[in-house]
């Protein structure tokens, strides 16, 4: 059998510790599956006496991780510190100047330095592994790289973040608002003490920037992706979707259209029959939509460490295999510029919530300002009895507008808002259908 791979794994938090409990418990079946043993080195953390539930004494300690990247013994480095600059940049950059070959669950670095990392990997002859970065255990970067290359992929969409979907899952289950929900969910370890790289999108754009990548050829472009959270979603929206025939959903959406690739994260109505509306608590999943295979759903557990070590794991094996492939699935020279897709010219559906004032020629004037922009309404309706008015009296209109675009809407809703026919800020959510 040839000679084990040996790995250095720095980063010794909930995935590090799960990484290094599968590969130790699992040696002799990995080995078998990989034609050669896979076997840890050395290890680095910001702190060596933690109690991590696993034995570290048999590795090498570094306090400096570049200095993991550069020990001699090492030939694969598993990167899971986290960040998009720092240690976790630096570590990663040495490892590659080195030759060695990188396995990350860091989709914040690869969002931000993907591409300069892959012409690096390919400079040196290494090679960048990252199916943990998106989707967890849902072998999606798989996938995309290496099953589907025989297909044209039109469209990318999903539920890329657990903490969000459980928020949303239990406001629509319970009635609570989101604070409720957000507190529930950082008791459960769900959520960060600061929620906000998840629940304001961030954590799923930087996922959808790496599929993008695969998807379409380009180069990675975070700073592409339109991004809105789910903290302004109430209770209410969620009982509207659900008479309406929807759930509401943070997705995250990437697809080709005749300007460019369109790049969004938001909170969207899905049809309640459809797959993604059925996919509920810290769950993750992700449609592609490609010619000739047609559509495709992978659904499975998007967080956790088991589920973020698998991933981690297997990326492991494939290189312990001697699998090779392109960072992002072709030459980093063969990446094309990416054509933002204005947001503004997005066509869909809209749901509008207006507390509106009970004045008279309210409704004519919301009807009027749509029309002349126009937007053709589906349906109109206010909630009157049994539900909670401002301290205005204001009550809720909801609107439902046939496809239109983004630019027409918000157009529409701020020369409303000038009308002084609101109580608040208006609600806008998009469609899907």
């Amino acid at each position: 059998m040839p000679d084990a791979l040996k790995i250095g794994v720095a980063g010794l938090g909930t995935v590090g510790a799960a990484t290094i409990k599968i590969l130790t418990s699992a040696a002799n079946e990995l080995a078998e599956r990989a034609g050669r043993p896979i076997r840890v080195v050395a290890v680095s953390a910001r702190s060596k006496g933690r109690d991590r539930g696993i034995d570290l004494s048999s590795y090498r300690w570094h306090d400096d991780p570049v200095a993991l990247a550069l020990d001699p013994e090492v030939d694969c480095v598993i990167e899971l510190m986290g960040g998009s600059e720092g240690s976790a940049k630096d570590l990663v950059e040495a490892a590659l100047k080195a030759g060695k070959s990188v396995v990350t669950a860091n989709k914040a670095l690869l969002a931000s330095h993907g591409s300069t990392l892959a012409r690096l990997a390919e400079q040196r002859g290494a090679t960048i592994a990252f199916e943990a970065a998106a989707a967890g255990g849902i072998p999606v970067i798989k996938a995309l790289r290496e099953a589907l290359v025989g297909n044209e992929i039109t469209r990318v969409s999903g539920i890329l973040n657990g903490t969000c979907n459980y928020i949303l899952s239990r406001m629509e289950a319970e009635g609570l608002d989101f604070a409720a929900c957000l507190k529930a969910a950082q008791d459960l370890g769900y959520a960060e003490a600061d929620p906000t790289f998840d629940v304001e999108g961030y954590d799923t754009a930087h996922k959808l920037a790496l599929l993008t990548a695969l998807a379409f050829g380009t180069e990675v472009d975070g700073d592409a992706v339109y991004v809105e959270g789910i903290s302004n979603v109430t209770p209410l929206d969620l009982s509207m979707a659900e008479e309406l025939g929807f759930r509401i959903k943070l997705l995250g959406v990437a697809e080709r259209t005749s300007q460019g690739v369109e790049q969004r994260v938001h909170p969207t109505f899905v049809p309640r029959t459809s797959q993604l509306a059925g996919v509920m608590g810290v769950t993750n999943a992700v449609e592609i939509q490609a010619q000739p295979v047609g559509l495709i759903t992978l659904v499975g557990p998007g967080a956790g460490g088991g589920a973020t070590a698998s991933a981690v794991v297997g990326d492991v094996v494939d290189l312990a295999r001697g699998n090779r492939v392109k960072t992002f699935g072709r030459p980093s020279g063969a990446l094309a510029k990416p054509i933002r897709a204005p947001m503004q010219q997005h066509e869909g559906g809209y749901y509008v919530r207006l507390q509106v004032l009970d004045r008279p020629g309210a409704a004519a004037t919301i009807a009027s300002r749509m029309a002349e922009r126009g937007i053709s309404l589906e349906s109109i309706l206010q909630k009157g009895r049994g539900t909670p008015r401002s301290a205005s009296g204001a009550v809720p209109v909801i609107l439902i507008t046939y496809a239109t675009t983004e630019l027409r809407v918000r157009d529409a809703v701020a020369a409303i808002a000038e009308e002084g026919v609101l109580d608040g800020p208006p609600q806008v959510i998009r469609i899907e259908r």
